[in-house]
C-alpha cells in the first residue's frame, strides 16, 4: 500500500467524521445567493483541472459549505475542514484540517493536487442548474456536482477504509471494492460479502445504533489481504455498532473503538 502523506502547512490530524459540516467555526459571509445557493449542499467533486490537465476525482472527493462559513469533505483519500469567506462570487478557503490516511497512489496523487489548489488560490463561483464550478485566477478549475443523499436501507454499501478514532487505511491491495453490505429494512437483515466469503445476519436499526445478530457465512478460502479484510469486518457482528450517516458515506463504529468507512454505490 502506498504510504504517502499530505505536507500541507499546518496540518491538523481531526478524527474521521470531521466531514459532517454542521460544526461552528468563524467565518465570513454567506456563500450564494437564492439564485445560485451553494451553501447546504453535498457537492460531489468531477473533476480537477490543473495546467490544462484534467484529472477526474475518486468517488469519495466532496465538498460541502455550511451556512456558518465552515467547509468541510474529502479530498480524494482524506477528510478536511476549513474556513470559506465569500465576497461577491469570489471565494478563499481559509487552513485546511485534514485527517491522515493513507490511500493507493491514485487517490492520493489527486489529494495532493486538489489540496495544492485549495491552500494556494481564491475561486471564482458559477452555479449553473447542478453543476458548481470554482476557478482560479490562473485558469485551473475544479468542476463539482451537487448530489442527494444515498438511503440507508436498499444501498450497496461498499468499505473502503479500517481503522480506529485516530488513524485508518484504505483497505489493502486486492481487497479493494471486494467487501460491501446492504441492510434491507422489509426483512430487518444485513447480507453482503465480507471480501472472501459472503455474510448475512439480523440487524435492526434504532436511534443511529445497528445491533447485527450472528453472522451467517460461506466457507471459501481466499488471499490473506481479503482473509484479513474479513477477519476485522466479522468483529462487528454479534454485537451494536453506532452508524453516521454522511450524504453518500457511511461510518460504522463498533463498541471496541474499530470504524469502518464505506461509501454508497452509484
Amino acid at each position: 500500500m502506498d504510504k504517502q502523506r499530505l505536507a500541507l502547512t499546518a496540518l491538523t490530524l481531526l478524527p474521521l467524521a470531521v466531514a459532517c459540516g454542521t460544526e461552528s467555526a468563524s467565518g465570513s459571509g454567506s456563500v450564494g445567493s437564492a439564485e445560485s445557493p451553494v451553501t447546504g449542499v453535498h457537492w460531489t467533486v468531477d473533476s480537477l483541472t490543473v495546467d490544462g490537465t484534467t484529472r477526474q476525482a475518486p468517488a469519495s472527493a466532496y465538498l460541502r459549505i455550511g451556512e456558518d462559513g465552515r467547509a468541510s469533505g474529502n479530498l480524494g483519500c482524506n477528510g478536511f475542514g476549513s474556513t470559506a469567506t465569500v465576497k461577491g462570487d469570489r471565494i478563499e478557503f481559509g487552513r485546511l484540517e485534514t485527517t491522515d490516511m493513507g490511500c493507493q497512489k491514485g487517490p492520493m496523487t489527486f489529494e495532493e493536487n486538489m489540496s495544492r489548489t485549495f491552500v494556494n488560490s481564491s475561486f471564482t463561483t458559477k452555479v449553473k442548474g447542478d453543476k458548481l464550478t470554482l476557478t482560479t485566477d490562473d485558469g485551473d478549475r475544479v468542476s463539482l456536482s451537487k448530489e442527494q443523499d444515498a438511503p440507508l436501507y436498499g444501498t450497496k454499501w461498499t468499505v473502503t477504509a479500517l481503522g480506529d478514532a485516530n488513524s485508518a487505511q484504505s483497505l489493502p491491495k486486492g481487497a479493494e471494492d471486494k467487501a460491501y453490505f446492504v441492510l434491507d429494512q422489509k426483512h430487518g437483515t444485513l447480507s453482503g460479502r465480507l471480501g472472501c466469503n459472503h455474510v448475512s445476519a439480523k440487524a435492526t436499526v434504532r436511534d443511529g445504533h445497528i445491533t447485527l445478530g450472528a453472522a451467517k457465512t460461506t466457507r471459501m478460502m481466499c488471499d490473506g489481504s481479503l482473509m484479513d479484510t474479513e477477519k476485522t469486518l466479522l468483529g462487528l457482528f454479534g454485537g451494536t455498532v453506532v452508524y453516521e450517516l454522511d450524504h453518500r458515506t457511511l461510518t460504522l463504529t463498533s463498541a471496541n473503538g474499530a470504524i469502518i468507512s464505506a461509501v454508497a454505490d452509484e
